[in-house]
């Protein structure tokens, strides 16, 4: 039987704050958009970000995640260019260009002109005796039973990752009653911005640097941790173990950018660890080395929600344009976009994510 194939002009393939803003950027120039997710509701990891984002007014500071989601899917929603497909799955990027979708239960097949893949990043899990036991969780897990569904984890927790997310996170718990027994951190030094760090400092956290977990243990579910200190070159040091009772361990240890869809479209991939891992080549356009096929956000490279929505914008701004849409306010649009992601990008902080992207941009 012929599948049966509709045509778009602009698919953007997952509805965070990367895919949201290119959206919205791709409509607002005039272009069609069919805005697919996975889940029943848009916004991605900002609908779990209760924190304020800080920097400038243009970066949303002083702004929660879970407003800034709510806000660009009002948009999106109501937007006269945009069809948004939710609980909406896609599985499938054939050589032909076409999307295979999966929705409750029904298979549809899309051909999109243009192809933006904003499809985030997921969590990288910790090699430790015992690390299948319930109880142990990945943050973006905690996030989603306690900002979303309302769900303590349970009572006392150990937090491993002291960068931006764990810390956050351990904030968050301690805010929503739980007990943050320590956090630990395999690096020489707290990878959090200070503003986060202080914060569960002065609430009594102890912040335990050069350490890692050497086991977990409990029968059927976690009942404690023990963790030892690493030296220099990161090995462990016997004799310094500290055994914690937690019945929460939760991984905050970095993420990976979602780029299988990217693979199977043949777009070329490399591997750059400033980003997380493997991601596209792409020009400064966010095109990758398929034409037609655009990548924003986390899968593009691991940054802050700030720097998604900006790529996301870029991206949507570039693929309208290659459809003919936009180019009256094009180069304006184009260097306030550019400027707002080079000043996030700026200074020590972003030293890390430029160096990746010297290694991924051509052309």
């Amino acid at each position: 039987m012929q599948k049966e194939v509709r045509f778009v002009e602009i698919a953007v393939i997952g509805g965070g704050p990367a895919g949201l803003c290119a959206a919205l950027e791709a409509a607002d120039a005039g272009a069609r958009v069919v805005l697919i997710d996975r889940n029943e509701r848009p916004g991605g990891q900002l609908i779990k970000q209760t924190h304020r984002f800080f920097g400038s007014q243009s970066h949303r500071a002083s702004e929660r995640g879970i407003n800034i989601a709510a806000e660009l899917s009002r948009a999106v929603a109501g937007h006269p260019q945009v069809e948004v497909l939710l609980n909406a799955t896609v599985f499938g990027f054939y050589e032909d260009g076409v999307l295979g979708l999966e929705q409750q239960g029904r298979v549809f097949y899309l051909k999109p002109s243009r192809v933006i893949v904003a499809t985030g990043a997921a969590e990288k899990s910790l090699a430790f005796p015992n690390n299948d036991l319930p109880g142990i969780y990945g943050a973006g897990a905690v996030q989603t039973l306690v900002n979303v569904y309302g769900v303590l984890p349970g009572r006392r927790v150990l937090m491993v990752g002291a960068g931006n997310i764990g810390v956050i996170v351990s904030y968050q718990l301690l805010q929503a009653g739980m007990e943050v027994a320590a956090i630990v951190e395999a690096a020489p030094r707290i990878g959090a911005y200070w503003v986060h760090a202080a914060k569960v400092r002065r609430a009594g956290v102890p912040i335990y640097t050069s350490h890692t977990v050497k086991r977990a243990y409990g029968d059927r579910e976690v009942a404690g941790a023990v963790i030892w200190q690493l030296d220099k070159k990161g090995n462990p040091l016997p004799g310094t173990e500290k055994d914690l009772a937690v019945d929460t361990i939760c991984i905050a240890v970095g993420l990976s950018p979602l780029v299988e869809l990217l693979a199977q479209a043949g777009c070329r991939l490399v591997y750059v660890p400033q980003l997380g891992g493997h991601v596209p080549v792409r020009n400064a356009g966010l095109e990758t080395s398929v034409p037609g096929v655009y990548v924003a956000g986390d899968a593009a490279g691991v940054e802050e929600a700030s720097a998604a929505m900006m790529e996301g914008a870029l991206a949507g701004l570039n693929a309208a344009l290659s459809l003919g849409y936009g180019r009256q306010n094009y180069q304006a649009r184009r260097r306030e976009i550019q400027a707002q992601l080079d000043a996030l990008r700026s200074g020590p902080v972003g030293e890390r994510i430029r160096s990746g992207l010297a290694m991924v941009l051509a052309g």
